[in-house]
């Protein structure tokens, strides 16, 4: 997962040649169904997961 590597949604953006709200977007959405707020409770869970 990019974003865990501290990869920023503008980067990712560029890599994937989307919009820097599109990733920002789908960030939103991961974070609502995994029920957290942030990028650090994000690469906490996927630590867990292995990822």
């Amino acid at each position: 997962m990019l974003t865990a590597r501290g990869v920023t949604a503008t980067e990712i953006a560029s890599h994937l040649h989307v919009s820097k709200r599109t990733v920002e977007s789908h960030l939103v959405s991961i974070y609502r169904k995994l029920g957290i707020g942030s990028k650090t409770e994000l690469i906490r869970r996927g630590a867990e997961f292995g990822m």
